[in-house]
């Protein structure tokens, strides 16, 4: 049994076919998806489809939306939280946090709207006993900062490619941290180094599809130039991406499928019992 804690199946590139990417992805033995959203347009479609599929979501403003969100957004946020209460698939705030990887992002004026939004949805994940799912680029050190300030009941800082130091920092705070298709790549050393040394209780799978594709799907820049396309992850490939944390922690793949599953209820706790 797997769980993607980290799935944008209500991205456009599942328009065409994303009934069947999921039931392809139960098929292959995940049997739970987490579906964050990114701006306030997409709360109510994720919340139909984690419905529709029997799978979880989350609710926030992701940092690549920040320059188009606006204030009133936060109150809508808080709002949503409110009248969700008592939906049990709805398990965190988020997409939220900071990205300090994307140029437009990196201007001091944007550098603060940003730190405006991760704050305020902080203090609402506060408020409301929720975790959240944190965006991490470029951005570990500030966004433990904000968790120092304010701190939550635990939460994912997702696709984490960042120092030992750092993730232990996470960890003590109650958190996990998400690994997935960046760990395919041979030539990623060091965060293969970081799954291996990390306690396994710290580690939960993902695959941020459609983002982020594993190796056996990356199209290099050359092969685009030539007409490929770039391969489209899904939520289908977590089971071969275990394998390959498995094979690099040296443990059967039912003892990570136990672990993992156990760490993504921790830091979820909502998913229990869906």
């Amino acid at each position: 049994m797997w769980i993607d804690t980290h799935c944008h199946l209500d991205a456009a590139e599942f328009d065409a076919d994303r009934d069947a990417v999921r039931q392809a992805a139960r098929q292959a033995g995940v049997t739970r998806c987490v579906i964050p959203s990114v701006q306030r347009a997409h709360w109510r479609d994720v919340a139909q489809l984690a419905e529709r599929h029997g799978d979880a979501y989350a609710l926030g403003i992701h940092p690549l939306y920040v320059p188009q969100a606006q204030e009133s957004d936060v109150l809508a946020l808080d709002q949503a939280l409110h009248e969700r209460a008592g939906d049990p698939r709805l398990v965190a705030v988020g997409e939220i946090g900071l990205d300090f990887f994307v140029p437009e992002l990196c201007s001091p004026d944007m550098r603060e709207r940003q730190w405006f939004f991760y704050t305020a949805q902080l203090k609402l994940a506060q408020q409301h006993g929720l975790p959240v799912i944190l965006h991490v680029r470029r951005s570990a050190d500030l966004l433990l900062k904000g968790l120092r300030q304010c701190p939550v009941v635990s939460g994912i800082a997702h696709a984490f490619n960042g120092s030992q130091q750092q993730a232990q920092a996470f960890v003590d705070m109650g958190f996990a941290l998400g690994f997935g298709g960046t760990l395919t790549y041979e030539r990623s050393l060091q965060l293969r180094r970081l799954a291996c040394e990390l306690p396994l209780s710290a580690l939960v799978l993902e695959t941020d599809a459609p983002d982020i594709p594993p190796q056996w799907i990356y199209k290099t820049a050359e092969q685009r130039a030539l007409g490929a396309a770039q391969g489209r992850n899904s939520p289908t490939e977590l089971p071969r991406m275990a394998q390959v944390l498995a094979h690099l922690r040296g443990l059967p793949m039912p003892d990570l499928a136990a672990a993992t599953l156990s760490n993504a209820y921790r830091v979820l706790p909502k998913l229990v019992p869906l």
